[in-house]
């Protein structure tokens, strides 16, 4: 089969779709025969030599991908050669063919198209871990999304709005914005122009963001505190801002307020078989109803990985960038 692999790290250039051997489902695992991935932030930082694959995890980049399964491993029940799936993956989707435990696969949603649902995995079961399993947004809470035009963004608009929650969203073109707008965001704060914690306040008559889904890190650290409600929870899920901040635990403790920190590739399969068996549950009836969908922006032909990369990296993109299997 192909993969794109990475020789060495480096810019999108460092990307190489090459011949490489084929994966053989073991004990557990299905074998995947990969109809188109998605790019994500993660898989950037892997080019770049900064998040390396957890041990036993495929060495090509791609967390997620969709396709049609084409070999069951030992153990596995529930699923039948031909099926078609969508998945959650440690790595390898960027490739024609990838090993997955049975634990992290999904159907394909009624109603989404096999390509498209390439896009949901990662971002359904980030989103739904986070905002719902820990964080626990109620219906009548404000949710508070950064990057809301991003895979993640998207999703969690959605999501928040599916189960009666009113969502600020921060980002940084007026075209992102009004995409979020289309996608039920009621509260828009270009981050370039406005401060986000004075235009949650006035949103909130002063309330707070009960649940704040962060992407940044550091840099947001100490305004996401200020801006939470009183018992809220702040689900940091990625340091786009810097890893290290200063945080205010006086002003924590006064807003009896929580913050957690998650990343989903490195979690042991038990933990991730519960969260796709959740966002199986919870979200693919959303999906098959067309009150949640995929929200992609361009799909490009796997071989041409770079590209996609470098439309990700410039953050000129609305939801995902699909990568199609040849």
């Amino acid at each position: 089969m192909h993969a794109i692999t990475i020789p060495e790290p480096g810019g999108p250039e460092a990307l190489v779709w090459d011949e490489v051997p084929d994966p053989v489902a073991g004990e557990g695992e299905v074998l995947v025969e990969v109809v188109a991935s998605a790019v994500n932030r993660a898989d950037v930082l892997q080019r770049q030599g900064f998040y390396n694959p957890p041990p036993g995890a495929s060495p090509y980049p791609g967390l997620e991908c969709s396709g049609r399964i084409a070999a069951i491993g030992p153990g596995v029940s529930g699923w039948t050669v031909g099926d078609e799936v969508c998945a959650l993956l440690a790595g390898g989707g960027y490739a024609q063919k990838v090993v997955v435990p049975a634990g992290q696969l999904l159907p394909v949603p009624e109603g989404v198209d096999l390509v498209q649902a390439a896009a949901l995995p990662e971002v359904a079961c980030t989103v739904w871990s986070n905002v719902f399993m820990i964080s626990h947004l109620r219906p009548g809470e404000t949710l508070l999304v950064h990057g809301g035009s991003s895979g993640i963004g998207t999703m969690a608009i959605q999501l928040a709005k599916a189960v009666g929650a009113k969502v600020a969203v921060t980002a940084g073109t007026k075209e992102k914005l009004e995409r979020c707008a289309e996608l039920g965001a009621d509260i828009l704060i270009n981050y370039r122009e406005q401060d986000f914690v004075a235009e949650v306040e006035e949103a909130t008559g002063c309330a707070g963001a009960d649940v704040i889904l962060d992407n940044m890190g550091a840099k947001y650290l100490d305004r996401n505190v200020r801006a939470l409600a009183i018992n809220g929870r702040l689900a940091i899920i990625g340091l786009q801002g810097g890893a290290k901040g200063e945080l205010n635990i006086g002003a924590l403790l006064h807003k009896r307020a929580a913050v957690t920190a998650t990343s989903l590739r490195a979690r042991p399969v038990e933990e991730k078989t519960a969260i796709v068996a959740a966002v199986r549950e919870h979200v693919w009836p959303l999906l098959a109803a067309g009150r949640v969908r995929p929200v992609v922006d361009r799909e490009l032909p796997m071989a041409q990985a770079a590209e996609a990369h470098r439309v990700v990296e410039e953050s000129g993109h609305i939801g995902k960038v699909l990568l199609v299997a040849p």
